[in-house]
């Protein structure tokens, strides 16, 4: 394949020898809470879309008019048939891939300890995981990792990465070993792990493709094949199309560190394409943006909604705008949010987040209530999947034009989020430490990923 030669072509001599690492970020929990990025302690901030809420009150201009595709219904007439997708795309397995984080520790605690938590029983979760407060290094955990995944039916993991000589990057050669020993490969989201990483991001792009990719002869990377045989890889960034200021809840106007310039991001998605375009048919770079005017202007191919609080509903509305502006799309298969609070608030502004779906009533405190928004929970997994592969496969919109699909499960295990599709333990193992922190583990702890599992299996 032409990637063979990666290494050797014109214009690659700085990869070849090799780019600077940048020092691991500082152990240690956070305080408090920020929209900002804290690269220090791992935390990433709110994205694209939610900064855009917080400047302007909308994640969007309107869609323009556009008759919207058939209503998505799991099981029904809008969904496409299984056979004609696995015709489309042989490698289907491979167009369905987990969000995963890597950024897990245990001697000492990373992660686990975010807000003022002391694990071991005291987590940054909202839920207890299955394997407990585990180590992303740890070969057994991966070793289960996979095993879940592979046995979901999807093929593919998207790594939080966090810069060359990070904590993360430094796990992910054995996560591929043990994802490639599974059949499953391995992509990559970009962190905003600097406040000028946007002018790094063709370095980062060449960086990841070479070490984690050439370097290892694309045993485990994944390079997305679309229908009409075409393939490349295809990365995605969060915190990318941003406002230059936020305004908080007092009217103070608040500088955003991490904006970048649509021509800054379009000089880098540029020089990124041209510096792989002998190596690929094409490299497909993602925006987690609802702004379908300033991702094309910035050199993104299309848009990567991270957001479980983009319902479900909303899909043919942003599908249809990112198509009028011949942008791809991919709107995530999620299990809503439940998300951590941090235990000292220093900002005036925070709103706790609500639980997802909008659920009235619910009482976390009783079995009843955590039942309940496990079930909630599973109706949000089967709404979305359905609404997204429905939208990806009008063939009025760009996806299905231009053979491309892509269905990102948000999240494996982010835990602080509660969205992990990752197992919990059910209600009943968990021990007397951790039920005094009022935990919302269900009696069955493994019922998102059976649900996603049944879901996929017609399709895969």
């Amino acid at each position: 394949m032409r990637r063979r030669g990666f290494l050797r072509q014109a214009g690659l001599a700085a990869l070849a020898a090799g780019l600077p690492a940048r020092p691991a970020r500082a152990q240690g929990s956070r305080p408090g809470w920020s929209p900002f990025p804290d690269p220090a302690h791992g935390w990433h901030g709110e994205s694209s879309v939610a900064t855009a809420l917080r400047a302007h009150g909308a994640v969007a201009p309107p869609p323009p008019a556009l008759p919207r595709p058939p209503a998505a219904t799991l099981g029904g007439s809008a969904l496409p048939a299984p056979a004609a997708l696995r015709e489309r795309f042989p490698d289907l397995r491979r167009h369905f891939v987990f969000e995963y984080y890597p950024w897990y520790g245990a001697d000492p605690y990373r992660h686990w300890d975010q807000w003022e938590r002391q694990p071991p029983h005291d987590l940054a979760a909202s839920s207890v995981p299955k394997l407990g407060a585990y180590d992303s290094r740890s070969t057994a955990v991966l070793e289960r990792h996979a095993e879940w995944i592979a046995a979901s039916g999807a093929g593919a993991v998207n790594v939080s990465w966090w810069g060359a000589g990070s904590y993360e990057d430094r796990a992910i050669h054995v996560l591929m070993d043990v994802m490639r020993a599974h059949d499953l490969k391995v992509t990559f989201h970009l962190e905003p792990y600097a406040d000028d990483r946007a002018a790094r991001f063709a370095d980062d792009v060449l960086y990841l493709v070479r070490e984690f990719g050439d370097r290892r002869g694309f045993d485990a990377f994944l390079v997305l094949k679309h229908a009409d045989g075409s393939e490349g890889p295809v990365l995605k960034g969060f915190r990318t199309i941003l406002p230059e200021q936020v305004v908080d809840c007092r009217g103070r106007v608040h500088e955003v560190p991490d904006y970048a310039p649509d021509d800054a991001w379009r000089r880098e998605t540029d020089r990124a394409r041209e510096l792989l375009r002998r190596s690929f048919d094409q490299v497909t770079l993602l925006a987690d943006s609802l702004d379908f005017g300033r991702t094309p202007a910035a050199g993104f191919d299309g848009i990567a909604i991270y957001d479980n609080f983009v319902e479900p509903a909303s899909y043919p509305d942003h599908a249809a705008a990112s198509s009028a502006r011949s942008l791809l799309f991919s709107l995530n298969t999620n299990p809503g949010y439940d998300a951590i609070l941090p235990r000292t608030i220093e900002d005036e502004c925070f709103e706790p987040p609500a639980f997802l779906p909008p659920t009235p009533g619910l009482d976390f405190a009783t079995r009843e209530g955590r039942d309940l928004a496990a079930e909630r929970a599973v109706a949000r997994l089967r709404e979305s999947l359905a609404a997204t592969l429905a939208v990806q496969q009008d063939p009025r919109l760009e996806n299905a034009r231009r053979g491309f699909l892509l269905v990102y499960l948000n999240s494996f295990n982010e835990w602080h989020e509660g969205h992990a599709i990752e197992p919990m333990k059910d209600a009943a193992e968990l021990t007397a430490s951790e039920r005094a922190h009022g935990y919302h583990n269900p009696s069955r702890g493994d019922g998102r990923l059976q649900a996603l599992s049944e879901a996929l299996r017609p399709l895969l």
